[in-house]
């Protein structure tokens, strides 16, 4: 099944491109590959402010990794755009890198993280199947409890 078809058949409807909060752009195309920078999380339009491990269990930063997701989704379409293509010309998603607003001990940042893998492996399939990193962070801007960027390869 296409991405496309299957975030229709999951009831996704991907959002625009955020406006950048800094001095940054959304996405860079250099050659066949895309780096989208940073999304935070955000919860009904405001960033999802909290600490795992103080304020926050590792499921809810799971599902704070899921709604990035359909984010960095949402801009990897606007990049395939730019570049006259679809969703269904990605070839890879080839790496994500996950910052986790966490305590010193808590050290689930990994399973934290599944939220944002798994939804790029239901979408994409073996073509979502990528290297990643998580790290557990003293702090993410504007307090956002998780913080995602992306990597993708297009066909």
């Amino acid at each position: 099944m296409s991405a496309i078809a299957k975030l229709k058949q999951l009831g996704i409807t991907l959002p625009p491109v955020s406006t950048p909060a800094a001095a940054y752009v959304p996405f860079v195309q250099t050659g066949n590959l895309v780096f989208i920078s940073g999304h935070i999380a955000r919860k009904d339009g405001k960033p999802w402010v909290g600490q795992l491990g103080l304020t926050l269990e590792t499921a809810e930063g799971k599902e704070a990794a899921r709604a990035i997701a359909i984010d960095l989704m949402g801009t990897l379409q606007a990049a395939c755009a730019a570049a006259g293509k679809t969703l269904d010309d990605v070839k890879r998603i080839v790496k994500l890198m996950s910052l986790v607003n966490s305590t010193p001990t808590f050290t689930e940042q990994h399973l934290v993280t599944n939220g944002c893998s798994e939804l790029f492996g239901e979408v994409f399939g073996p073509v979502g199947a990528h290297a990643r990193s998580a790290f557990g962070v003293a702090q993410i801007p504007m307090g956002a409890c998780v913080e995602i960027e992306l990597i993708a390869e297009l066909g």
